[in-house]
């Protein structure tokens, strides 16, 4: 199993900047991808970047150009790097990790709690 703490969530003016952190912790190495999605109040929840095993990254669109999603100097942590922010990016903020089952036919997602994001003047 995997464990994952989101944290660095907090109120931003709109054009400001936030990192969030996501520390994981258990079965690291055996961890496909960690990403990162978002849900606004009655809102589904939105993927919003990815980060696999391999270094690779995708980004959704509205995330392009403004947010970085990178790997910190200790393995089990992930970043956020969220630049220009604008109300519509408030949501709650959640890491997730996907790693193959022992047999490899299904995949198993872990979730941590989320970390509040509010753009507002």
């Amino acid at each position: 199993q995997v464990q994952l703490v989101e944290s660095g969530g907090s109120l931003v003016q709109p054009g400001g900047s936030l990192r969030l952190s996501c520390v994981a912790s258990g079965r690291i190495g055996s961890i496909n991808a960690i990403y990162w999605y978002r849900q606004a109040p009655e809102k589904p929840r939105y993927w919003v970047a990815s980060l696999t095993s391999g270094g690779d990254t995708n980004y959704a669109n509205f995330a392009k150009g403004r947010f970085t999603i990178s790997r910190g100097s200790a393995a089990n942590t992930v970043y956020l790097q969220m630049n220009n922010l604008q109300p519509e990016d408030t949501a709650v903020y959640y890491c997730k990790a996907d790693m193959p089952s022992p047999s490899g036919s299904s995949w198993y997602d872990y979730w941590g709690q989320g970390t509040q994001v509010t753009v507002s003047s």
